[in-house]
């Protein structure tokens, strides 16, 4: 486990003494574990389920119609609280990110 993924838990952690009994510890496996690389990210919801698609961009010249050719790779589906909770990570671990390189700038934004 690195200290990112150790950072991620505690934050994520339940506050209230009575949930922190729930969850004593956490074995991660990854022998099953892939590795892949995305540069692309879309994200669409439903009452139910929050989904996360992630591609790469293969579009090295852009043609004249300026239309980018994306190869999806994979699809994460969450339910709405998983989801709300991952956001929270995320924000945790960008903010760290920034603190000790910078402020990230998106375009568009």
């Amino acid at each position: 486990m690195t200290a990112n993924t150790a950072e991620i838990i505690e934050k994520s952690a339940p506050r209230d003494v009575a949930d922190a009994s729930v969850l004593s510890a956490v074995n991660w496996d990854d022998s099953k574990m892939v590795t892949h690389f995305a540069n692309v990210v879309n994200i669409q919801s439903t009452l139910e389920q929050v989904d996360l698609f992630f591609g790469t961009n293969q579009t090295w010249n852009l043609p004249s119609d300026r239309r980018v050719q994306v190869e999806l790779n994979n699809r994460i589906i969450l339910s709405p609280h998983a989801a709300k909770r991952l956001w929270l990570a995320l924000g945790g671990v960008l903010e760290g990110y920034e603190n000790r390189h910078g402020e990230l700038r998106v375009e568009g934004r």
